[in-house]
Order: C-alpha cells, then sequence, then structure tokens
C-alpha cells in the first residue's frame, strides 16, 4: 500500500475517512481498496470517542469494502466477538471455579499520561480496554473487572491466559497513534484455586497475581511457577519461559517463582524486577 502523505491526506474530504473525531481528526482513509484493507486491519486499533463513534466508522468501512468488493470475513468475525464480549460485561457467563488461570493488567506510567492528556485520557483507556477485552474474548477468557487503569481476566486453562496476553502485548505494540503516544502494560499471570463469590474472586491466588503483575515492566509478560507448572504440556506454540527466580512479593506468606514469558515479535529485555 502507497504511504498517504500529509499533502495527499489533506486533498481529501472527510468522507475519504471512515473516522472523523469531533475536533476533527481523521482516521482511517478509505479512499482506495489498499486504504480500504489497511482499515480493516486496523479498526481495533483506533480509540474511539464512544461507542456511537464506532458504529458509524464501521457502516461507513464496511460500505467502502462493499464499494471496492472487498469481502471482510476476518474483519465481521472480530466485530462479532467484540460485540459478544461487551454484551458479556452487562449479561456476564459464569466465572470459572476450581483451578483456574488469573490475568492481570496495569497502564504503566498512567500518572503521566493523565497530565499528558487530560481529558483525553478517558478516551485512551476506553480504546484500550477495549482491545484487552477483544483479546480475552477471543483466547475463551472471561472478564473479571475493570477498574481505572487495572484490568482483570479468568481462564479455564493456562494456555487461554498466555494466548490473551501476548495477543495483548502484540496488539499494543501494533497499534499507532497520530501523536505517537504508546500504551503499555504490565501483565501477570497466576493459576491456582481462588474462592468464587458470586461474580468476583477472592483469597490467595487473586492476591498472588495482583503482586506478580505490579511488579511487572511496560510490555512484560510475568508468570508465577504455579502458572508455568500447569502450563508445562500446553503452552501455545512460540511461547518460552525464561526463569528469574524466586521472590518475595509483599503480603504473601511464601517467596514466589517468576518466569518471563518470550516470544518473538516481543521485547525480551527488561531492568531487574524490584518487588515492593
Amino acid at each position: 500500500m502507497a504511504r498517504l502523505d500529509a499533502a495527499d491526506r489533506a486533498t481529501l474530504p472527510d468522507t475519504a475517512f471512515a473516522y472523523v473525531d469531533s475536533r476533527g481528526r481523521r482516521r482511517l482513509p478509505i479512499h482506495d481498496a489498499s486504504h480500504v484493507r489497511n482499515a480493516l486491519a486496523r479498526f481495533n486499533q483506533v480509540a474511539f470517542e464512544d461507542e456511537a463513534a464506532r458504529d458509524r466508522a464501521r457502516t461507513r468501512l464496511l460500505k467502502a469494502a462493499r464499494k471496492y468488493r472487498i469481502v471482510p470475513v476476518g474483519f465481521i468475525a472480530a466485530q462479532l466477538r467484540s460485540e459478544r464480549a461487551r454484551s458479556a460485561l452487562s449479561d456476564p457467563a459464569p466465572l470459572p471455579s476450581g483451578f483456574v488461570t488469573l490475568l492481570m493488567t496495569d497502564v504503566e506510567g498512567s500518572t503521566a499520561l493523565v497530565q499528558r492528556l487530560g481529558d483525553g485520557y478517558g478516551k485512551l483507556i476506553d480504546g484500550t480496554r477495549a482491545l484487552l477485552t477483544d483479546a480475552v474474548s477471543a483466547a475463551g477468557g472471561l472478564v473479571v473487572d475493570w477498574r481505572a487503569d487495572d484490568f482483570f481476566a479468568a481462564f479455564e486453562t493456562p494456555r487461554a491466559g498466555l494466548e490473551a496476553a501476548v495477543a495483548i502485548q502484540r496488539s499494543l505494540r501494533e497499534r499507532s497513534r497520530a501523536d505517537d503516544l504508546r500504551v503499555r502494560v504490565r501483565a501477570g499471570i497466576h493459576s491456582g484455586y481462588p474462592t468464587l463469590r458470586g461474580a468476583a474472586y477472592i483469597g490467595l491466588a487473586v492476591h498472588t497475581t495482583a503482586r506478580v503483575c505490579g511488579i511487572a515492566q511496560g510490555g512484560q509478560i510475568l508468570v508465577s511457577g504455579d502458572a508455568r507448572l500447569a502450563a508445562r504440556e500446553s503452552a501455545p506454540d512460540g511461547v518460552r519461559f525464561r526463569s528469574l527466580g524466586d521472590f518475595r512479593l509483599r503480603g504473601l506468606p511464601d517467596p514466589v517463582a517468576l518466569y518471563q514469558v518470550v516470544v518473538r515479535g516481543l521485547p525480551t529485555s527488561f531492568p531487574p524486577l524490584q518487588p515492593g
């Protein structure tokens, strides 16, 4: 696809873009077939102002696809997964019980982002949550909770949790923004037996997951020894585990063995862990 430079972009009318936000910023060019294909691939990387804006952009994009006789099978399937994930938040499926794998993430440097973006931070977080939810849903997991910058999901198998975490980090690295702002999240995974109370988990397994996530770096996926052991026969293809040693984590009675997920296409070098 030929790159659309600033001069060429300026000559295009607003109708040549799938999304024009309330400040007049234009996203997802759809003026020819190659750009329509690119917009289909990048749609979920855009932080829309609200769901109504997302719906309008999706409608314009699908109309453009029909115009250029593009059959967006993968795009439609991804949108259906996304809609199912969002509807699950209002009518949640029962959370898995027994031995489950828990994933927590939070945004690195969120205070600096708030200071930089002001009111725009809410839009950024909404877009990030949508991306996280899509990845969890695609892996067969369920969103347990989200609060501010924190995100919590559960999976019946460690493989599914690992697939979601890798997809999240890959999607965030590929996501582009006009202002070159990159969102980096920490990810922590632990497998255990949390106590299920209604639509929430409590217990040591939850606290362990939170502590593992809390000492990770942005862009890093940390896995507890219990999750690593549970995944020994079923890790996703291409996923390896680098032992980082045993660490005493705040509030936990015993040291926790920690591993870094190593996978092609994601960073592998991070500062040493600093348990609080």
